[in-house]
């Protein structure tokens, strides 16, 4: 069993496809299919299933793509050992939602970097329902979400953001102050995030319109970096969005912040309730220092 076979079989069953895989790796689909036929030769099991859309992992190909993906990242850090003459380091992979605070983030990683110096950080980004189910398939250590996460895993809320409204510039004049109450939006073009994104701001948003009265011509999406795109497409003339996110999405917008009643959007980090001591210490060592509750 060679490092560049199990390589070739975990290309495979993360694009579920041999062609795709053959592409991505730069090999012919007859070569790639049979360095996965000798795989499973001395496996002695199947390991994929051969369907009309590409291949699905069998049980034993589940079973082995857990052992893998530790073996190859153990195999990618015993190289950087080598390189930098220095101790191994552990990669923790962690998935990042979008729109987390740029200034947060830093702080962060520059306090696991302190207290955790064996941990490498390796990290990547998607919506939340993805991290989710990354974290459960063992493909991410940790996870930040805006969602709340299910019971069984160990979870932490570590930030709290409030909502607010970017305006366009050419309807700007109609807003006064550094706030926006909801009734403002009453009868407006209005973009947000999809229920899929973000949902308890979803649902916050949505519930104290009603209760309060308030009838936008709400436009949900699910984007992460058209927000303008989705705005000119939908007619909307302002976005629902944190400080953050508007920043980055709508330069020269403004933004204010929503009131009466205050909407927020939060953060949670999760992980495996089992986990490695390093990937451990890095979630006690972010709860302890970011930790809401």
């Amino acid at each position: 069993m060679e490092l560049r076979q199990l390589r070739y079989f975990v290309e495979v069953f993360d694009r579920g496809s041999l062609s795709s895989a053959a592409k991505s790796l730069l090999v012919s689909q007859p070569a790639l299919t049979r360095q996965i036929q000798q795989l499973e030769r001395e496996c002695a099991v199947p390991l994929f299933e051969r369907v009309p859309a590409g291949v699905l992992p069998t049980p034993a190909g589940t079973a082995l793509y857990q052992h893998v993906i530790t073996m190859l990242r153990y195999a990618d850090s015993a190289k950087d050992a080598a390189r930098e003459a220095g101790p191994v380091r552990e990669i923790v992979e962690i998935g990042l939602a979008p729109g987390l605070p740029p200034l947060w983030l830093d702080q962060l990683i520059d306090t696991v970097r302190t207290a955790v110096p064996q941990a490498y950080l390796s990290l990547t980004d998607s919506i939340s329902t993805t991290q989710l189910q990354r974290v459960r398939a063992g493909r991410l250590d940790i996870a930040f979400v805006h969602e709340p996460p299910p019971p069984d895993l160990v979870r932490h809320r570590v930030l709290q953001e409030p909502f607010g409204i970017a305006v366009d510039p050419h309807i700007d004049a109609d807003f006064q102050g550094d706030t926006c109450p909801l009734q403002a939006l009453d009868g407006l073009d209005i973009l947000a995030h999809s229920r899929e994104q973000v949902p308890i701001g979803h649902d916050q948003l949505v519930s104290a319109a009603h209760d309060t009265g308030v009838v936008p011509r709400w436009h949900f999406a699910n984007y992460t970096e058209n927000a303008r795109a989705c705005l000119r497409a939908t007619g909307s003339t302002a976005a629902i969005l944190t400080s953050t996110t508007a920043a980055r999405l709508l330069p020269g917008w403004t933004w204010r912040r929503l009131v009466d009643p205050p909407i927020t959007m939060q953060t949670w980090m999760v992980r495996q309730p089992v986990a490695r001591g390093t990937v451990t210490a890095v979630t006690g060592t972010i709860a302890n220092a970011f930790g809401i509750d």
